[in-house]
Parts: structure tokens; sequence; C-alpha cells
């Protein structure tokens, strides 16, 4: 399998960033691309939101927009998927090329700006599937929407019965304005008008935050979700800042930055955020994760789940169960017997 993969690899990176993931959404639903059957480790399983997850490796928002694929996503053991960000009208996004590899610096930045086939299309593929492992949903807003949080009620509201959790995405650097929406008032406003609209509906409800939030951030943000009994933190998206550390000639590229280089820093703010958190409600790590260690690191520092997206562009499929099998090495090493055991061990 690994000699599969390493041609694969060579021909996808030769190809333009967003070409090749084409390639790899088509290869997915073709069933081409085989499935990981080995159980997962003890260790690794969990209970959550009134649920048990076999681990707490998932895919992050951006693979898959519109939710082609989450079932051959859950099957390279992944222990959650998240599709989206979905938006209620379709859009094209920023213009080509939006995508750029960084590969000497293992990371990637984009500019994509929502594009997507839009909630109709998201919704008559969810209705469809089986409704089987853990599969949460992104919302969004379109770029030209006069009322971006009437976006998210829209969205939340149609889509609510056929997700495991709902994530409001208030964080992406790529569509303007957007990140306005974390401010105290407007998040507030936001929110409890998602909340109405899903009223009566069990599914939890998130919000994905930026990692270059300040400290004055995390506290009118924390306070919202605190405040409005939020089920959880996602920490956090692509950042805009570039770290001295960058070689790539793709550095200065405009959009937000993902992948290794942006590990230290969105580890930093979900342990800011944890401490504010106190417990009251998960945390999800996500960004920069490239192996078990860095899974681990995020779950010392505050997170209950991780996510990862961009590291699979270098590795592959095969990374994922890596990931769950060195972080299962290291919770055995430090005497934990359990995940779980380990959330928040470094605060």
């Amino acid at each position: 399998m690994a000699v599969w993969y390493a041609f694969a690899d060579l021909f996808l990176s030769r190809l333009d960033a967003e070409t090749a993931h084409g390639i790899g959404i088509a290869g997915l639903k073709s069933g081409l691309l085989p499935a990981d059957r080995r159980p997962d480790p003890p260790s690794l399983a969990l209970d959550l939101w009134g649920r048990r997850l076999g681990n707490p490796v998932g895919l992050a928002a951006g693979f898959d927009k519109n939710a082609e694929v989450p079932d051959a996503a859950l099957a390279m053991g992944f222990g959650l998927v998240e599709i989206g960000s979905v938006t209620p009208r379709p859009q094209a996004g920023n213009p080509r090329p939006r995508v750029f590899r960084l590969r000497e610096d293992r990371g990637v930045i984009n500019r994509m700006g929502f594009p997507g086939e839009g909630l109709d299309a998201v919704l008559a593929r969810l209705r469809e599937r089986k409704r089987q492992g853990f599969v949460g949903v992104n919302v969004g807003a379109n770029k030209d929407s006069a009322d971006r949080a009437a976006d998210y009620v829209a969205c939340s509201r149609a889509l609510a019965p056929y997700a495991d959790y709902l994530v409001c995405n208030v964080s992406s650097p790529n569509t303007p304005g957007l990140r306005n929406l974390q401010g105290r008032s407007q998040l507030a406003d936001l929110l409890k008008r998602v909340q109405d609209a899903i009223t009566g509906s069990a599914v939890p409800l998130l919000v994905k935050i930026a990692p270059d939030a300040t400290d004055d951030d995390l506290d009118d943000i924390v306070s919202v979700c605190r405040d409005l009994r939020m089920d959880g933190i996602i920490v956090g998206n692509t950042t805009l800042s570039r770290p001295a550390s960058l070689t790539s000639s793709r550095r200065e590229e405009t959009g937000g930055l993902s992948g290794a280089p942006l590990l230290a820093l969105s580890t930093d703010v979900l342990r800011r955020t944890a401490r504010r958190v106190e417990r009251q409600f998960p945390l999800i790590g996500c960004g920069g994760i490239g192996s078990g260690a860095d899974a681990y690191a995020k779950i010392r520092a505050g997170a209950t789940l991780v996510q990862l997206y961009s590291a699979l562009v270098y590795e592959g499929p095969p990374l994922v169960r890596r990931i769950k099998d060195e972080l299962a090495g290291l919770l055995a090493r430090d005497g934990f017997a359990s995940v779980a055991q380990a959330v928040g061990a470094d605060l």
C-alpha cells in the first residue's frame, strides 16, 4: 500500500494543488482507495456528546466541502469527519490559482473563499446517505450576503437533522469581514440566532475561531460561549501570519496558512482558550498536526478531539493510522489508560 501511495504522490505533486485535490475526491468516490479496517487501539476510544467514538482523530472541514465523500473519509480511519463549509447559495469562491503547496515547509496557503455547490446540493447528499460514523457539518456565509448571521441560521436549521455536530465557521480569512463576527456582540447575536433556529434538536453546536485571536479576543469569545452554554470550540482555522522560518518561494502568497508551520501558534491559542474554558465544554484542536506527537500535544493542551487536513497533502491516507498508533504509544508511555485522561494534562 505504501508503494501505491508513493506513486500517487509523485503524480499528484506535479499537478496544481486544487486539481490534485479534485482527483483525490474522485478517487475516494470511486472506491479505489483501500479502507483501513484494522481496529483502533482501545485507549483511543472516548465518549462525547452522548456518543462513543473509536478515536479522537478527525478530518477537518475544507477537504470535503460538498459532502461528496464523508463515508469514504471515515473509512480512512478517522474517528470523525467534518464537511463544509456550506453556504446557502452556490458560489465560485476566489479566482484560481488559490491553493499553494509550501513543500519545503510542509505547509499550504489557500485563499479559496468558500467555493461550493451550496446548501441544496449538500442537503440532498446528506439525506441520501445512511447515517453512520460521526460526521459534523461546518456552515458559513455567502460573500455577498446582506445578513451573514441569517446565512448561518438557514444552513444550520436545514442541516441539523443530518449532522452529528454543527460548526459556525466565523474564522475563515478569505471572506472579507467574516472574522468580524468573532467580536463579542456580533458573535453572541449570531450564535443565539442559530441556537434558536435549532431548538428541539439535540445536535451539538460549536464555533470555529482563528489562531490569530488575541487574549482580549479569547476573553470575549469564551465569555459568549460560556454564557450561551455552547457545546464546544474548534481552535483554530488558518493563520494570516507568516513565521520567519518559512523557506518556500510561495510563502508570501495571500491567504490562510495551514500545515506544520501553524502547529506552535495554534497549540498556544488552544492552551490559552482551554484555561479560559475551565472544562465547561470540550475543545477540538486543529492546525499543524502531522504526527501522533502533534496530536498528543494538542490533547495535553486541552483538546478532547483533534483535526487535520494539510498533512494529508504530503503523507496521504496512511498518515491517519500512523497518528493513531503513535498517539496510543505516547499515552501508554505516560501511564494514561485512555485518551480522556490526558486531556489538559499540561494545563
